[in-house]
């Protein structure tokens, strides 16, 4: 045999002996394919498709499995997104809250809770919102998104044109 073959054969056993010491210790071996929490994956891949309550739903199951508080947080914020998405806004700012609570400097939270606030008239708060957004992560395109809504809002352009089609109208009458 030769070298390389030799290498071959002793891959399994090292495994297997890896194994076996796993066991005997009293530890569980698992093999992981594709993410650890699926509801919340597949409630971010809803939520990403437009499909607000399968979002919220499967991201709900997934908030109640968070192994972690990274994953905790991240179902936290999309269930924040997911809620104003379904224009269920004071919903949406308790969960934007809970993320705030746990981490101060979630710009994505910061972010979703001004677009509620925004969609409930609430100026103050979400220009309050923004800026903190905007220092967290100020090239983001999100918060210059939920920014230029503030502004539409507040301070809405009047197109300097007029176009009066009035003529036209009449003129297509006639014919």
């Amino acid at each position: 045999m030769n070298k390389v073959t030799t290498q071959w054969l002793t891959c399994p056993v090292v495994v297997c002996l890896c194994l076996s010491a796993a066991v005997a210790e009293g530890q569980e071996s698992k093999t992981v394919l594709g993410p650890d929490n699926p509801d919340l994956y597949y409630g971010a891949e809803a939520l990403l498709a437009g499909d607000g309550e399968e979002g919220v739903r499967l991201t709900l199951l997934g908030v109640k499995r968070a192994a972690n508080s990274r994953d905790r947080t991240t179902g936290l914020s999309n269930l924040c997104a997911g809620y104003i998405m379904l224009e269920q806004y004071e919903t949406g700012l308790s969960y934007c809250d809970q993320v705030l609570v746990e981490n101060d400097q979630h710009w994505r939270s910061y972010s979703n809770r001004a677009l509620a606030y925004l969609k409930l008239g609430r100026f103050e708060e979400t220009e309050a919102d923004l800026q903190k957004a905007e220092a967290i992560a100020p090239n983001a395109r999100t918060v210059k998104v939920v920014r230029s809504m503030l502004l539409d809002a507040t301070n809405p352009v009047a197109p300097l044109i007029v176009i009066d089609d009035r003529r036209q109208a009449a003129d297509d009458d006639e014919e």
